[in-house]
């Protein structure tokens, strides 16, 4: 996309934060129209701040939106998890518009009130917006009060309910985003949309297809390691993974009774990569187990946390 001289351009950085599973990647996801942050009904399944960065032009005005997804804020039980509510601290020291996502289904929970005190603490003034995610799960009244307590929360941004599957109101919110905007010039090439290579998004897709198809007890000890990736010019990728568990039982669970959880996730996970990257994907994945990683700070580090 060229810019004309004398054109209006705004762009800057959108951080979008809430609690687990209010719908933070799946927003990302839509507003980009493309899949670029993995998406499960498992809480806390996002770990670490990833960009998404959306240049286009919006009534007439060249924008360009670096959203900034991060993990769900709660009460962290793990050193992984003082990590992930640092990683959505973070964000909102660095970026140039706040998007507070609740879940309108419901009232506040503790975790909703944990995260407005934080915005609240930020040293900094940023201007923001009351993002509420399932406006469709619920009647008006109930919506109506659950708007009015979260308003209470944050009183300082301007609420707008949506509805990510019913794709309702993202319109009005990419109007208000847009006005917030500051005028700048992008910081990204116009055909770049995610800070993360491809090495990193084939873990996520391997750790979310984990996700989608193990039981409960399982998921938040699983973390992802690319052992090797190699490109094979025609004849496509290897990718070589260890998926990491801390339990001796739940290696067993993953593998499946001859292997057969194992190959599950593996031939999702190889559809996703290949559907991302548009070429042929050989995937190996292997299961160790690494006892408490989620609380050892020498191996969270060398797991990239």
């Amino acid at each position: 996309m060229e810019i004309e001289q004398n054109t209006q351009y705004k762009s800057g950085f959108a951080a979008i934060v809430g609690k687990p599973n209010v719908g933070k990647s799946s927003l990302l996801n839509i507003l980009l129209n493309q899949k670029v942050a993995a998406v499960t009904p498992r809480p806390q399944t996002t770990r670490k701040n990833q960009l998404g960065i959306l240049t286009t032009i919006h009534k007439d005005i060249h924008v360009q939106i670096i959203f900034i997804d991060t993990p769900g804020v709660h009460r962290p039980r793990y050193k992984l998890g003082e990590y992930m509510v640092q990683e959505a601290t973070k964000s909102l020291q660095e970026c140039d518009v706040v998007l507070f996502m609740v879940d309108g289904s419901q009232p506040p929970s503790d975790e909703d009130h944990q995260l407005a005190g934080i915005i609240r603490e930020t040293k900094r003034s940023v201007p923001g917006v009351l993002v509420i995610n399932k406006k469709d799960l619920c009647n008006a009244e109930q919506l109506d009060n659950h708007i009015e307590e979260y308003t209470s929360l944050a009183p300082l941004m301007e609420p707008i309910a949506i509805s990510i599957t019913r794709q309702e109101n993202l319109d009005t919110l990419m109007d208000k985003l847009v006005e917030m905007l500051p005028d700048a010039p992008p910081y990204f090439p116009a055909d770049q949309v995610t800070d993360l290579f491809e090495r990193d998004l084939s873990a996520d897709i391997i750790r979310e297809s984990a996700l989608n198809l193990l039981r409960d007890e399982i998921p938040h000890g699983i973390v992802i390691r690319i052992d090797q990736f190699i490109e094979r010019n025609e004849q496509g990728a290897y990718i070589e993974a260890t998926l990491f568990v801390e339990k001796e039982s739940h290696k067993a669970i993953v593998i499946g009774q001859k292997g057969s959880m194992l190959k599950q996730i593996g031939s999702m996970a190889r559809k996703e990569i290949e559907a991302m990257s548009g070429r042929k994907v050989y995937l190996r994945i292997r299961v160790k187990v690494r006892k408490n990683w989620r609380n050892d700070e020498r191996v969270l580090r060398k797991f990239g946390y």
